[in-house]
C-alpha cells in the first residue's frame, strides 16, 4: 500500500520540517507529478534557498514575518502569530526564479509548489486583499482563505488555500472527488497541510493532544483507504478518490494548507459530491453559519 500519510518528520529533508513533490525533494509517490510543498521552521536571521527551476511557487507564512527575495528584489511578508489570527501576506514568484526566504524573527513557512509551463510575473498579494470565505453552515461551518485561487491569482497550474474549521466541525464535506477530466470535473492532485490548537475557551489543561482526523476513500476501482488522526505538521496525500470530512475533533481547531493542481487543460477547481452524501448540501440552507466565525477578528 502506497503512503499517503505523512505525520510530522517523516517527509523531512534538511532545513525542511516537510518536503515532497517539489523540484529537488522526493517524490511522495510513483506517479506522483504535480504538486509539492515544502515547509520550514527558521531561527531569527536564518534563511531557506530555493534554486530556479521549471516550477511556481507560493510562499505562505504559519507564523512569523519573512522577508523573501525574488530577481533581486526582496518582498516583505507581514505574517501573523499563528495560522488561526487570520490570512497572511502571501507572495506567488513565478517560475525559473530563485527564490531566497529569511525570516525576520522566527517562525515558520510553507511554500507550495507545482511544475510550470507558462511563466507569470511575481506577485504579493497582501492580508487585506485576500478574499475570506465563510463556507457551509451549522456544525459544518468553516473559513477559507482564497488568495491562490483562479478568481485571485493569475499562475500556471496550481489552485493554493487554507481552510480553518472551529473545534467539533466537519469540513471537506459532504465528501467529494476531482479525479477525472469530465464535464464538471478537472483532475487535481491534492496536499493537505495541517496545523491544530485547542480552542479559545475549551478548559484545555496545558499539554492537551490537539487533534483532527482526516478521511480518503476510493472512487473507483484505484485503491485508498485514509483515517488518519493529523496534528500540527502531518500531511495527508489526496492522489484521486472521494476525501472527506476533515473532522475538527470537540475542543481542538483545526487548519489546512491545499495544494491542488492536475494535467488538464483548464485550471479550475470542479468537484463532483459522492452521491450518498450530496444531499447535506441543501440542510444548510436551514442553519446559520457557525459564531465562531470568522477567526482572526
Amino acid at each position: 500500500m502506497t503512503n499517503w500519510v505523512y505525520p510530522l518528520g517523516t517527509a523531512a529533508d534538511g532545513r525542511w520540517d516537510v518536503s515532497l513533490g517539489a523540484s529537488g525533494s522526493p517524490l511522495p509517490a510513483e506517479g506522483w507529478s504535480h504538486t509539492g510543498l515544502k515547509v520550514a521552521t527558521l531561527t531569527a536571521g536564518t534563511e531557506v534557498v530555493l534554486p530556479a527551476a521549471a516550477e511556481e511557487r507560493l510562499i505562505v507564512p504559519l507564523n512569523g514575518s519573512f522577508n523573501v527575495l525574488v530577481d533581486g528584489r526582496e518582498h516583505h511578508l507581514h505574517g501573523r502569530p499563528s495560522v488561526f489570527h487570520g490570512p497572511s501576506d502571501v507572495l506567488y514568484s513565478g517560475s525559473e526564479r530563485m527564490v531566497t526566504v529569511r525570516s525576520d524573527g522566527g517562525g515558520r513557512v510553507a511554500i507550495a509548489t507545482a511544475p510550470a509551463k507558462a511563466s507569470y510575473p511575481t506577485r504579493l498579494v497582501r492580508a487585506a486583499e485576500i478574499p475570506v470565505e465563510l463556507r457551509g453552515a451549522g456544525n459544518c461551518s468553516r473559513q477559507v482563505h482564497n488568495f491562490g485561487t483562479p478568481a485571485v491569482l493569475e499562475a500556471d497550474r496550481f489552485i493554493v488555500c487554507e481552510v480553518l474549521t472551529p473545534a467539533g466541525n466537519w469540513s471537506s464535506y459532504p465528501p467529494h472527488k476531482h479525479d477525472e477530466e469530465k464535464e464538471g470535473e478537472t483532475s487535481l492532485e491534492e496536499i493537505y497541510y495541517f496545523e491544530t490548537q485547542t480552542a479559545a475557551g475549551s478548559g484545555a489543561p496545558p499539554g492537551a493532544d490537539a487533534i483532527g482526523y482526516q478521511r480518503v476513500y476510493a472512487s473507483d476501482a484505484r485503491p485508498i483507504d485514509v483515517s488518519a488522526e493529523v496534528r500540527t505538521g502531518d500531511v495527508v496525500l489526496v492522489p484521486y478518490g472521494w476525501h472527506g470530512p476533515a473532522m475538527a475533533a470537540p475542543g481542538y481547531d483545526l487548519y489546512y494548507l491545499n495544494v491542488m493542481a492536475g494535467p488538464g487543460p483548464v485550471r479550475e477547481w470542479l468537484i463532483s459530491d459522492d452521491p450518498h452524501h450530496g444531499w447535506i448540501r441543501q440542510s444548510w440552507e436551514n442553519q446559520e453559519i457557525d459564531p465562531r466565525l470568522p477567526f482572526g477578528t
